[in-house]
């Protein structure tokens, strides 16, 4: 064990400079100046937006609170925009959550609540129901690789919101080998007919055409929603041959870099793709949306 310790870190040593240069593939910048640069020329292309601040370890509830009323400020007058909310890192504060609700009510604006670790979920819930009564228009998303996700499905349609369904990075750690493209399947199964709106969250372009084909099939309304940095091709060609709308989530903060270092000291073969991702991040990106094949529009 004490071996297997010594090199993770050695690893993750190494891998830092990777790590962060990799980075800039995947978060629009650090700043929301710069993910708005990026998600101006992505409304220009005919996409919708969402802006999420990956917080930091350091950063306070308050300091999150206000990144996250910038962001709904910033979208005003964007009819396609909304914002990507994480309650833990509100530390679920009342006075917090109500603070950004009235903020995104006041502009019309919804407010969606990211999934994390299966245990956020039911306090994250329980503040929802309370902005919820408050008026607010909220979204959730649930992660296909829980097993509960199906039960939260029902939760999500009884409050009438608009559902993002993903794959999911973290285990159920009740079924840590559960396979998300079943779960994820489930769960859109469990929409279909009764969602108001489901958002396909996946860059598996298979996964994400059967997923459209059984929500279309039981009338219920869906788009594509896609994450900065990762290849948008094979998705973008999808969504125009299903006439769908495309959403792209932009990330911004300065966290990924530890995230990162937690996947790796996890599993060490996520360094070849660190390494990649920074040797293509030395190369310029091209002009246009429609020769790059990612979304890296900086």
């Amino acid at each position: 064990m004490r071996i297997l310790t010594t090199l993770q870190t050695l690893t993750q040593s190494c891998l830092r400079p990777l790590a962060r240069s990799a980075a800039r593939a995947y978060v629009a910048g650090d700043t929301l100046a710069e993910a708005m640069t990026v998600a101006d020329r992505l409304c220009l292309s005919g996409l919708g937006v969402t802006l999420g601040y990956w917080d930091g370890p350091t950063d306070s509830p308050r300091r999150v609170a206000d990144e996250y009323l910038a962001c709904v400020r910033a979208l005003v007058g964007n009819e396609y925009g909304y914002v990507s909310v994480k309650a833990p890192a509100l530390d679920y504060s009342t006075q917090l959550l109500i603070e950004l609700v009235t903020e995104a009510m006041t502009h019309k604006m919804r407010l969606h609540f990211d999934s994390l670790g299966v245990e956020t979920v039911t306090p994250t819930q329980r503040a929802m129901d309370e902005l919820l009564a408050r008026g607010g228009e909220l979204s959730c998303t649930l992660p296909g690789r829980w097993r509960r996700s199906v039960a939260d499905a029902q939760w999500a349609i009884e409050r009438g919101m608009t559902v993002r369904v993903v794959k999911g990075q973290w285990p159920d750690p009740l079924q840590p080998n559960f396979d998300p493209r079943t779960g994820f399947l489930l769960v859109i199964d469990a929409l279909a007919g009764r969602a108001r709106h489901v958002a396909v969250a996946s860059h598996d372009v298979s996964l994400a055409a059967e997923a459209v084909r059984r929500l279309q099939a039981r009338g219920t309304s869906c788009e594509i929603e896609l994450l900065y940095g990762l290849p948008v091709r094979r998705s973008l060609k999808l969504a125009d041959e299903l006439g769908l709308g495309v959403r792209v989530y932009v990330p911004y903060g300065a966290s990924f870099l530890p995230y990162a270092m937690r996947r790796v000291a996890l599993d060490p073969r996520i360094a070849w793709r660190l390494l990649r991702d920074a040797v293509k991040g030395l190369r310029p990106a091209p002009a246009s949306l429609g020769r790059e094949p990612a979304l890296s529009l900086r």
